[in-house]
């Protein structure tokens, strides 16, 4: 048995040998003045070669692409000629140069119909290599660069995605629910009545792939606890009360070669104005989101210094604090520093590089950091994150601009209660 596997490797390898020799052919031609003019079918071969290669080849082929750099002598000869000329000829030339060759061949593989899935594909492939080979970061950026382009809001859809639609569509959005795992078909079905709703974004050349989704609860109030979130309660619809606040519980990217292209700030944005368009009840938009960086700061340098200052205060400590949170059995001195905690980590450090990545991305988004929720997650993951606290993020459409200004230059726009918590 064996021997037979050992056979197989081989056969295997050796084809997706065969299959990288003759893709990397296929680039230099795409690349060459027969791949200008003959470009589509080149690239439709190229594609369909990638499809053959092992991980081992597909290892190989992006360090193929990483020697399609940029000729560091002939950058050179042009950085000196616009450093002595500064003509605009010299900028175009040194522009040129400095251009990388292989996002020229990844933009001439795009003229593929299957070229967008294909290069998303070779993203995805590299991400999972990063870890390990950290020098293939360029070949990574013009990737990511040109997915940006290529992925820009302005060239998706945005759908709504309800019990009627596909089922291999709602396959995937249990799938890919990356923050409140969906059970079943139950629990899918209760998030898609009236009173909640889910809209997806779509690229035209992946019309059946959702990019990223955000789940959305129409509600009387700003929610506090998941649990109720989540649980199969009555629609306030049929108590016949119009909703007057959009809650964004859960946003979830479902394509890992699409890491670092921003797609869920414009999502959540053009949600609240579809959702202020067609339901006139509604008031506020509003998160209710996890800090999975809490449990991680409190245990650090950064955290404990925070935990011990306000201990005295309000008599208690962290290990007692988790362990009350884990239980449900936080006495009101425990729930003060839980919050003031949580407050002085939220708002003191939210706009630094190394802040919550939840907090980060809503505030850069132009959302106000609201209000902190104990107990608002009982789950093994949200008590292991967050010691059980969820908080909202308001966006008032009106003020996000301004908020997104005042968080570039390093402050965190909160409620006066949050300040206050935030002073211990």
């Amino acid at each position: 048995m064996r021997t037979v596997f050992g056979l197989f490797t081989r056969s295997t390898e050796g084809r997706s040998a065969a299959a990288l020799k003759e893709l990397k052919a296929g680039c230099q031609k795409l690349l060459s003045e027969a791949g200008t003019s003959n470009g589509e079918a080149v690239a439709a071969e190229v594609i369909r070669l990638w499809g053959e290669l092992s991980d081992a080849g597909r290892a190989a082929f992006f360090d193929f692409l990483d020697s399609l750099a940029p000729d560091r002598e002939r950058v050179l000869r042009m950085a000196h000629a616009y450093a002595e000329t500064g003509s605009r000829e010299s900028v175009l030339a040194l522009q040129k140069a400095v251009y990388p060759q292989r996002r020229t061949l990844l933009q001439r593989l795009n003229r593929s119909s299957g070229g967008v899935a294909t290069i998303v594909a070779m993203r995805r492939a590299l991400v999972g290599l990063l870890r390990k080979r950290p020098e293939l970061k360029a070949v990574d950026a013009d990737f990511s660069h040109l997915l940006s382009s290529w992925f820009n809001p302005g060239f998706l859809y945005l759908r709504q995605v309800d019990w009627n639609s596909p089922a291999s569509l709602l396959e995937k959005i249990i799938e890919h629910e990356a923050v409140h795992a969906i059970r079943d078909w139950k629990d899918l079905r209760r998030r898609l009545q009236s009173d909640r709703r889910c809209y997806a974004f779509f690229h035209p050349q992946l019309p059946d792939t959702p990019l990223i989704f955000v789940e959305v609860a129409l509600l009387q109030a700003i929610p506090r606890s998941i649990t109720w979130l989540i649980e199969d309660r009555r629609s306030p619809y049929r108590d016949g009360k119009p909703p007057r606040v959009a809650a964004f519980y859960s946003i979830s990217n479902c394509e890992p070669g699409l890491r670092g292209v921003s797609l869920g700030n414009f999502l959540i944005k053009r949600v609240a104005e579809k959702l202020r368009g067609e339901v006139p009840s509604l008031k506020r938009f509003c998160t209710l989101s996890p800090v999975p960086g809490l449990r991680k700061w409190l245990a650090g340098a950064q955290g404990v210094a925070v935990a011990e200052a306000l201990r005295e205060r309000h008599g208690a400590d962290l290990e007692r604090l988790a362990a009350a949170a884990r239980d449900g059995t936080l006495e009101r001195d425990e729930q003060a520093m839980l919050t003031a905690c949580t407050a002085t980590y939220l708002a003191r450090y939210g706009a630094t590089a190394t802040g919550d990545p939840v907090a980060r991305f809503h505030l850069d988004n132009g959302a106000r950091l609201e209000r902190i929720n104990l107990g608002a997650d009982p789950s093994a993951k949200g008590l292991a994150e967050s010691l059980g606290v969820m908080v909202n993020y308001l966006y008032d459409l009106d003020a996000v601009e301004a908020n997104h200004e005042r968080f570039m230059r390093g402050e965190v726009v909160c409620s006066r209660q949050v300040k206050i918590a935030a002073r211990g």
